[in-house]
C-alpha cells in the first residue's frame, strides 16, 4: 500500500498544483482542490505506514484546507459564475433589456480581433467610480505564460461585449503597436490615446 500511495501522492500533488496555478476558471480550480485532496490523503497513508507524525499532521491540515478550496471554487464561485452566465443569456434573449456581460468574467476573456482571430487576453477592466461606467480595459498580448507580455489599454468605444466574448476592430499588429502600459496604469484614456 505504501508503494501505491507513494506514487499517487506526488503525482496528484503536481497535477493539482498545475490545475490551480493555471487559473482556468472556478471549476478547473475546484477540481484541482479535489486532486489536492487525493494527494493529501495519499501522503497521509504514506505518513501512517512510515510512522512520520509530522507528515500526517501536515496533510490532515492540508485536507481541511483543500475542503475549503473545494467549497470556495466548486460551490460558491461556481454558483456566482453560473448566475452571471444565466443573467447574460437571459438578457440576450430578452429584447426589452440591454444585453449584460458579467464583469467578473472579463479577466481571462480572449480578445477577438477584426479577422475573428484571438489577438490578446483581457486582464482587467477599470471602472469610473463617479458614474459606474467602464473607463478602459487592459489587454495583454505577446509573451508566453505572462513572461514577456505587453499590456495595452483599450477605450470602451473600441470594444464590444457579446455572448461572453470581447471583440474589437484591431489586428494583431495594430494592438501590438499601441502604447505599452507600465506599472502605473493611466487614470484615464481618451480618443487621442486610441489614435497613437
Amino acid at each position: 500500500m505504501e508503494g501505491i500511495a507513494g506514487w499517487i501522492a506526488p503525482i496528484a500533488t503536481m497535477i493539482a498544483a498545475m490545475m490551480t496555478a493555471a487559473n482556468l476558471g472556478a471549476r478547473v480550480t475546484g477540481w484541482g482542490f479535489i486532486v489536492f485532496t487525493v494527494g493529501s490523503i495519499a501522503w497521509s497513508v504514506v505518513a501512517i505506514v512510515t510512522g512520520q507524525q509530522n507528515l500526517l499532521w501536515t496533510n490532515a491540515v492540508l485536507t481541511l484546507v483543500n475542503a475549503v478550496g473545494i467549497w470556495r471554487w466548486l460551490g460558491r464561485q461556481a454558483r456566482y459564475d453560473d448566475g452571471g452566465t444565466a443573467a447574460s443569456e437571459c438578457s440576450a434573449a430578452t429584447p426589452q433589456v440591454p444585453t449584460l456581460f458579467a464583469i467578473g468574467a472579463m479577466p481571462g476573456t480572449t480578445l477577438i480581433g477584426r479577422q475573428g482571430d484571438a489577438i490578446g487576453t483581457v486582464v482587467e477592466g477599470m471602472m469610473r467610480c463617479a458614474d459606474s461606467s467602464l473607463s478602459y480595459i487592459v489587454v495583454s498580448e505577446g509573451g508566453l505564460a505572462g513572461v514577456g507580455e505587453r499590456l495595452h489599454a483599450l477605450h470602451p468605444n473600441e470594444v464590444r461585449f457579446a455572448d461572453g466574448e470581447v471583440r474589437c476592430d484591431l489586428s494583431v499588429g495594430e494592438l501590438a503597436a499601441r502604447p505599452v502600459l507600465g506599472e502605473a496604469w493611466p487614470a484615464s484614456i481618451d480618443e487621442a490615446d486610441m489614435a497613437r
